[in-house]
């Protein structure tokens, strides 16, 4: 954390240095969306990027910032629940970061503390913006989510843009061996998987709060796909990984990702 506010904090001086703010580049709101008929409501985070600018994945990369969620002024609301767009993974002065360029839809479903009655977002959403510079921004979005609310298609859109499944992407086996290293662990995944483009990025999430992952080395081998990373944990020491919460996102061609959760052991 100490590491990616530095890092925000660096990157932002260039950007005020030209006379660009945060307006120029970034704007924001939440669409309302509907409520299904098991009484979620589907909304959205919709942002409008200037061009050439981007912005970043849950997962985004040493050189990201992740977007990040303060809902402390909403009513009625239980927990959020995001469905996150396939993403892009750019390459720039040698960092790869995962991320959208010029426009992100991310359906939220939104659970109610009383389902009958409507929901009220307010929310500060903290997020990092890159062009040739980068800048932190920070945005106030709020939307009244009545019932049953409205059809519509660019959340829809968002929705089906969505990475395969597993068994959608044709996945027939996978398997993690973990190894402890000096400062954590070392995770290796083998997945018997399609190949999903020319090049494939692996990002490893390790469902831990405050656990850094390095970039995944990724190998073809035969009909399997290998990736390795190293998992640093706060205490800097090896950790128990629980392997049910090891989230495997497989990145190919523009506009398709595979979605993987769970790693048992081979």
């Amino acid at each position: 954390m100490i590491k990616m506010f530095l890092l925000a904090t660096a990157v932002a001086t260039p950007a005020l240095s030209q006379g660009l703010t945060q307006d120029d580049v970034v704007q924001g709101q939440f669409r309302a969306g509907w409520q299904t008929a098991p009484g979620a409501h589907i909304s959205a985070l919709h942002l409008e990027l200037a061009q050439g600018w981007k912005t970043y994945w849950r997962a985004p990369g040493d050189a990201g910032i992740p977007p990040s969620f303060d809902w402390s002024g909403s009513s009625n609301l239980k927990s959020v629940r995001f469905h996150w767009p396939a993403p892009e993974v750019f390459h720039t002065a040698g960092m790869q970061t995962v991320g959208y360029h010029h426009r992100l839809v991310l359906p939220i479903e939104v659970e109610a503390l009383d389902p009958a009655k409507p929901v009220t977002l307010r929310a500060t959403v903290d997020l990092g913006v890159c062009k040739d510079i980068c800048m932190p921004a920070s945005l106030a979005l709020s939307a009244d989510l009545t019932i049953p609310g409205k059809a519509d298609q660019v959340i829809s859109a968002a929705l089906q843009a969505r990475p395969a499944t597993a068994k959608e992407a044709g996945l027939r086996a996978i398997a993690c061996a973990v190894e402890p290293i000096r400062d954590g662990l070392r995770v290796t995944a083998r997945m018997t998987l399609p190949q999903q483009g020319r090049s494939e990025v692996v990002m490893i999430e390790p469902g831990q709060p405050g656990v850094w992952v390095s970039e995944a080395v990724v190998q073809r081998s035969g009909g399997d796909l290998v990736a390795t990373v190293d998992m640093v944990p706060p205490s800097g020491q090896p950790f128990a990984l629980t392997r049910s919460q090891v989230r495997i996102t497989v990145i190919g061609q523009p506009g398709r990702a595979v979605d993987i959760l769970g790693c048992p052991a081979g």
